[in-house]
């Protein structure tokens, strides 16, 4: 028997090349199956909207990068490299189920953090001032481009 973790979903963004998209969440968990192959099962619910999107990824089994906050949003966000299973219209949201695995296990935020503050031009008390504030509210940093 194969044990499963089942954790709250409070964000998600789709990696688009070096930018990030938010989906507008109503709702969402994410399963850890904890079975030998690492599979993540993520279930969010959303907007009408993103139907289309997500139905051509899965029509032409696209790959997404998926970030996500699970639990607290001050916990870091983690990546997964996902496809989609399902995508159902129900009155008011939509249902997209995705599975996918962890792309990289641990979060290297802090360090994105630093750097893009660093490119912003932000140096001494000013750098500490903003990182101190932004390692809490977490705003969205671009992923690195793919070379």
């Amino acid at each position: 028997m194969v044990d499963i973790k089942t954790f709250k979903l409070i964000s998600m963004q789709l990696a688009d090349d070096d930018a990030l998209l938010d989906i507008d969440m109503e709702d969402g968990l994410i399963i850890n199956k904890e079975d030998d192959k690492g599979t993540w099962l993520v279930e969010v619910f959303t907007d009408h909207k993103y139907i289309p999107y997500f139905e051509d990824a899965c029509a032409n089994d696209k790959e997404i990068i998926v970030q996500v906050v699970i639990t607290k949003r001050e916990n870091d966000p983690a990546s997964f490299s996902t496809k989609v299973c399902c995508v159902k219209k129900l009155k008011k949201h939509a249902s997209i189920l995705l599975t996918g695995k962890l792309t990289k296990p641990k979060s290297d935020y802090p360090e994105k953090l630093l750097e893009h503050l660093i490119d912003n031009g932000f140096t001494g008390d000013q750098l500490l001032a903003e990182f101190k504030q932004n390692i809490v509210t977490r705003p969205k940093i671009a992923l690195p481009k793919k070379v």
